[in-house]
C-alpha cells in the first residue's frame, strides 16, 4: 500500500528526509507527504491508494496529539470503528486510521485486536510505538545513526546509509523506547506438539474462503497472480466465486517465457475454467539478465531462490499495473504450511515434519513475502496472502501432521488442501490442476529461465573469484558463481555488513543437492538427474 519512514530524534533536515523517502517512491506513486511533529520528530508517507482514495492521505493525526503512518490494510477496520471505537471520532474513511485511535485508546496493548497486514509507527510527544503483523508480509526494518536517532522504513534504502547499525524489524512484535520488543503474535501452533486436531476438510475450506473474502476489501479493482500451480489457482477459483456474487469480474496474471511454458499452460487452463479475463505476459531470458543490477536493487537480497522467482515476478507485476490495477492475490505461504515443497516427502519423522513447517511459516518474511512484496511493489501494486491469514493459520497449522505428510497419501503434496476443494458437483479447478505436482515459481516459467541463468552467472566470475568469495565475503560466504555473482550486485548498493546480515539463504532439508529449484528434487517428475546429484551449496 505504501511505504513509510519515521525518523526518532531531533535535528535532521527535512529536506533530507523527503529525499530520503523517495528512494522507495515506487511503493506509493499516488501522492506523497510529511509531518515534523512539535518535538521534532519526522513521518513520512508514499502513498499508494487503495481505501479511501480521496480523504486517506498520511500522516493521519489522532484525537489529540499522536500521528500515525501506515504500510498495509486492517481488514477488520469497519468492525473495530463500529465497535471498540465507535466512541471516537474519525477524520478519514482509510483503514489505517483505526492504529491511531488504538493506540489512544489501549497504548502499547492494542497490536493483537489488528486483522491484517501492516508496519506502522505512531508517535505521541517523545513517546512512540513501532510494530508489524504477525508473519511480515509488510516489510519493515529499524536503525540507530550516529546522534541515537531511530529510524523506521519499509525499505533498506532511505536508512542504509544514514544508520551506523540497521535490521530487520522482528514481525509479529512491536517497540516501544521504555518496552524495547515484545512479541505480541504468540499462536499457540508454534508448539509442535499442539498440531492434534483431527482432519476437517469443510473447516479447512470455510477458513481458506474466509481469508480470501477479507482480502477482496478494496476502492480499487482486484487481480490474482495465476501461475497455474495449486496454491494460485485455489486463490484464483475461490475470488473468482466470490466476486461472482457481486458480479464482478476477475482478472488474472500468468508469466512465462512463453505460452508452452509448463505454468502458463496450466495457467490458461485454469482462466478458462473459471472464467476470468485472463492476460499472459512473457519475458526473454536476456530481459531477464538485463534487469538483475535494478532487480537486486528493489529486493534487497542476495538469496538465489529470491532472485530467481522475482524475475518473472518484476515483469507480470510490471504488466499489470500497466493495465491499472493495484492489488492481486497470491498464493504463497501454502507450501509453508502444508509441507508442499518436494523435500518434504523425506522428513526423517512426523514430528521433524511438523517443526519444520513452523520454522519455514516463521521465516516466511525472509523469502518468498519479501520476494512477493519487492517485487510486485517495485511498480507500486499491493500483494495479498490468503493462506496466511492469522484464524486460517489456527485451523491449517494445529492438524495433526500425519495428515499433510506427503507419504501419508502415497507422495502427493498437500493432499489434504486438494481433497478439501475437490468438490465434483461443483468444481473449483480441473482434476489436472486441482493434483498437479509442485514447480518452484522460477521453473514453471520455462526450464531454460534457471539453466541459462546458472551459466550466464558462471559467465561473469572466475574461478579465482569464486575462491576468493570467504575473503571478500567473510559473512553468508557465496559457495557457486551464480550466488557470487548475486551479491556483487547487492554489495554495490548495499555494502554495510548490517545489510548482509538481514539476508538468510533459503536451502532445502532432506535431499542429496541443496539448490532450491524443484527440479534438484529427485521426486520431481522431470527431475535433472545432473542437477539432483550435485551436492554443491548455493
Amino acid at each position: 500500500m505504501c511505504g513509510i519512514l519515521a525518523i526518532i530524534g531531533k535535528g535532521k533536515d527535512e529536506q533530507l528526509v523527503k529525499e530520503l523517502s523517495k528512494r522507495m517512491s515506487h511503493r506509493g506513486p499516488d501522492e506523497s507527504d510529511i509531518h515534523i511533529t512539535e518535538n521534532g520528530h519526522i513521518l513520512s508517507h508514499e502513498r499508494l491508494s487503495i481505501i479511501d482514495l480521496h480523504s486517506g492521505k498520511q500522516p493521519i493525526k489522532g484525537t489529540s496529539t499522536a500521528y500515525m503512518v501506515h504500510n498495509g490494510e486492517i481488514y477488520n477496520h469497519q468492525d473495530l470503528r463500529e465497535g471498540i471505537l465507535q466512541s471516537h471520532t474519525f477524520k478519514t474513511k482509510s483503514d489505517s486510521e483505526v492504529i491511531v485511535h488504538l493506540y489512544e485508546e489501549f497504548q502499547y496493548d492494542f497490536l493483537h485486536l489488528l486483522d491484517g497486514d501492516f508496519a506502522f509507527v505512531v508517535v505521541d510527544g517523545d513517546d512512540y510505538i513501532a510494530g508489524r503483523d504477525p508473519l511480515g508480509v509488510k516489510p519493515l526494518y529499524y536503525g540507530m545513526d550516529e546522534r541515537g536517532r531511530m529510524y523506521f522504513s519499509s525499505e533498506m534504502k532511505p536508512i542504509a546509509d544514514q544508520c551506523k547499525t540497521f535490521s530487520t524489524f522482528p514481525p509479529g512484535h512491536y517497540y516501544t523506547p521504555s518496552t524495547g520488543f515484545v512479541k505480541y503474535y504468540k499462536p499457540a501452533y508454534e508448539d509442535y506438539k499442539v498440531a492434534t486436531q483431527e482432519l476437517d476438510l469443510e473447516l479447512l475450506r470455510n477458513a481458506l474462503t474466509e481469508a480470501t473474502r477479507k482480502r477482496l476489501m478494496s476502492d480499487v479493482p482486484i487481480g490474482v497472480l495465476l501461475s497455474g500451480g495449486l496454491d494460485s489457482s485455489l486463490t484464483s477459483s475461490i475470488a473468482s466465486r466470490l466476486l461472482k456474487e457481486k458480479g464482478k469480474e476477475l482478472h488474472s496474471f500468468s508469466i512465462g517465457l512463453d505460452a508452452q511454458a509448463p505454468d502458463a499452460l496450466a495457467a490458461k487452463k485454469v482462466a478458462d475454467f473459471l472464467g476470468t479475463k485472463h492476460h499472459e505476459i512473457h519475458f526473454t531470458i536476456e530481459q531477464g539478465i538485463a534487469i538483475l543490477e535494478k532487480l537486486i536493487w528493489h529486493l534487497e537480497t542476495y538469496d538465489v531462490t529470491s532472485v530467481r522467482a522475482s524475475t518473472p515476478m518484476y515483469f507480470l507485476s510490471k504488466a499489470i499495473t500497466d493495465l491499472g490495477i493495484k492489488v492481486v492475490l497470491s498464493g504463497e505461504g501454502a507450501d509453508e504450511v502444508f509441507g508442499g515443497y518436494l523435500y518434504f516427502r523425506n522428513a526423517p519423522s512426523t514430528e521433524e515434519f511438523q517443526k519444520e513447517t513452523i520454522e519455514r511459516v516463521q521465516k516466511l518474511f525472509t523469502a518468498d513475502l519479501l520476494r512477493a512484496d519487492k517485487s510486485t511493489m517495485a511498480h507500486g501494486l499491493e500483494a495479498r496472502v490468503p493462506f496466511l491469514d492469522k484464524d486460517f493459520l489456527e485451523v491449517a497449522m494445529t492438524i495433526k501432521p500425519e495428515e499433510k505428510q506427503p507419504k501419508t497419501y502415497d507422495g502427493k503434496e498437500k493432499y489434504i488442501l486438494r481433497k478439501a476443494f475437490d468438490t465434483p458437483d461443483n468444481p473449483y479447478l480441473p482434476d489436472e490442476v486441482l493434483w498437479r505436482q509442485k514447480e518452484q515459481f522460477s521453473d514453471g516459467v520455462g526450464y531454460s529461465w534457471i539453466d541459462t541463468l546458472i551459466a550466464y552467472c558462471a559467465s561473469q566470475v572466475t574461478d579465482q573469484q569464486l575462491e576468493g568469495a570467504a575473503a571478500e565475503f567473510p559473512y553468508n560466504t557465496p559457495a557457486t558463481k551464480e550466488a557470487y555473482y548475486y551479491r556483487t550486485l547487492f554489495h554495490k548498493y548495499y555494502p554495510q555488513l548490517s545489510a548482509a546480515q538481514t539476508v538468510r539463504k533459503w536451502i532445502p532439508k532432506w535431499q542429496e543437492n541443496q539448490d532450491p529449484s524443484g527440479r534438484a528434487n529427485a521426486a520431481h517428475v522431470k527431475a535433472d538427474v545432473a542437477i539432483a546429484s550435485n551436492q554443491e551449496l548455493v
